[in-house]
């Protein structure tokens, strides 16, 4: 969690923030998904989180993406604006978001992959036929609908 919401949620507890966010989906030379399982709810999703102020979207969701997996994206590709009722989430903690998430496609990467261990118990690639909702963290969802429904 961002130093900026962590010093919000002191204030607010555990009321809904208006979460902003900045998120990559690493995709490898096979089409094959990089994916970690959350620590939190012990659900699958791709990199991202809240962008600190004074940080451009892409910076928040390259820093990210170094953080949580280790990697150093190169050129990013927009993919979509996840936000409204299916973004809304409530974490195991209690917080409550209502997220407004800009996801990027990245396939220019490099860097030695390894899970942020305070947020990651896992990485590791799938095969889009791999992939089903119920894995999937529920805020996210509908970013991988209209993924697994693209053909890049």
């Amino acid at each position: 969690m961002s130093n900026y919401i962590m010093d919000l949620r002191k204030t607010v507890g555990h009321r809904c923030l208006l979460q902003c966010a900045g998120s990559v989906i690493i995709e490898n030379e096979r089409g094959e998904v990089l994916l970690g399982k959350r620590t939190d709810n012990h659900l699958w999703g791709y990199s991202g989180g809240s962008i600190e102020p004074g940080e451009t979207v892409e910076e928040c969701a390259k820093r990210e993406l170094f953080e949580e997996m280790g990697l150093t994206a190169g050129e990013l590709e927009f993919f979509m604006v996840n936000s409204g009722p299916e973004a809304h989430y409530i974490y195991p903690n209690g917080d409550e978001v209502d997220n407004v998430e800009i996801i990027y496609l990245c396939r220019d990467y490099q860097g030695e992959i390894r899970a942020q261990e305070e947020e990651l118990e896992e990485i590791r690639w799938f095969r889009k036929e791999e992939i089903s909702m119920d894995m999937i963290s529920p805020p996210i969802r509908p970013v991988f609908r209209k993924y697994l429904e693209q053909d890049f």
